[in-house]
């Protein structure tokens, strides 16, 4: 699994649903399979906000906690985890997943526990309450500074981060400039 930071060492809270062995196994029944797709989709979700994870590579994901159950020894397959994220992907899961690059391997994928919009409404209102607006910031103020220091965006995975402000500045609340890794910006 691939992730920016860790910022919990507390142990991932399971629901009881995780120690239901039918979860681990494609339901034949339309209604079934759609409620247990949310409740996937449900799980990873929690699951990467615990630990901060904002992308995952399902290859070594299948063999951790979140897709396998020592306890009852059933594992999703990964098939089924692919099938799952796609579900994730789509408007009806709520595009809350996203498949990196476009080589049709659907091996690495971001996981949306806040889409991008979600994350640039979190970082404007921490300008505005800041007092930010009309202040240029690095990336690495807005991402590791103090003042960032208790915000849920900090030490953000920098592609969301690029991503978050794109749709800030699409609204005309923010300007990012400079290259690379020496890009700054400014709030409005």
């Amino acid at each position: 699994m691939t992730t920016t930071t860790t910022t919990t060492t507390q142990p991932f809270p399971f629901p009881p649903l995780y120690n239901f062995p039918p979860l681990f196994s494609p339901q034949p029944n339309t209604a079934t399979r759609l409620a247990q797709l949310q409740r996937w989709s449900s799980l990873i979700l929690s699951y990467c906000r615990h630990y901060r994870l904002w992308r995952l590579s399902l290859i070594d994901a299948i063999e951790t906690p979140l897709f396998y159950n020592a306890a009852l020894n059933r594992r999703l397959a990964l098939d089924d985890a692919r099938d799952v994220i796609d579900w994730m992907t789509r408007k009806e899961g709520g595009e809350r997943a996203e498949w990196v690059g476009g080589d049709g391997t659907k091996s690495l994928v971001w996981v949306w526990w806040r889409k991008p919009e979600e994350w640039a409404g979190i970082i404007a209102d921490w300008v505005e309450e800041t007092g930010q607006k009309n202040t240029v910031l690095t990336l690495y103020e807005l991402t590791e500074g103090d003042t960032v220091a208790s915000q849920e965006f900090r030490n953000i995975d920098p592609t969301i981060l690029q991503k978050s402000l794109n749709v800030l500045v699409k609204r005309g609340k923010a300007q990012v400039f400079g290259i690379e890794d020496q890009q700054g910006v400014k709030f409005f």
